[in-house]
């Protein structure tokens, strides 16, 4: 077939396939059968990344860290500005490193609980139950 022809219907009643606007995400859910999500649906990440230490996914658990890293982010605010009002500016200069090391695990929190809550509610709307891998 020539290129030109590739999209031209070659039998009465072709319609060329388009592809899904949204692919599935296929996992396990809570009751043990395999059910597919969209990717919104889906929220962050369920499965234990094969490592040591299962990670926190449910909203609750993202939202308690998202706060515990807000009160720590508090904390390096309350440092900057006792060593502003004390001129001990030379402090700064020996930890800045700990700013950006705590800004994003701050910002990383934050986004993936605003991500499984929206997930919540499109899975809620659906009646899709929670994934669990």
């Amino acid at each position: 077939m020539a290129r030109r022809s590739e999209g031209v219907p070659q039998e009465p009643g072709y319609v060329p396939s388009q592809p899904p606007e949204d692919k599935l995400i296929y996992r396990r859910a809570g009751n043990g059968e395999m059910v597919g999500y969209t990717p919104a649906e889906y929220g962050v990440r369920k499965d234990d990344g094969r490592g040591l230490v299962k990670p926190v996914n449910s909203s609750g658990g993202l939202l308690f860290l998202s706060i515990l890293l807000t009160a720590c982010l508090g904390g390096l605010v309350y440092g900057v500005v006792q060593a502003a009002l004390t001129d001990q500016w030379h402090i700064l200069g020996e930890v800045w490193w700990v700013f950006p090391a705590c800004l994003f695990p701050f910002l990383a929190a934050w986004a993936g609980y605003f991500k499984e809550r929206r997930a919540e509610k499109l899975r809620r709307a659906r009646n899709l139950p929670r994934p669990v891998d």
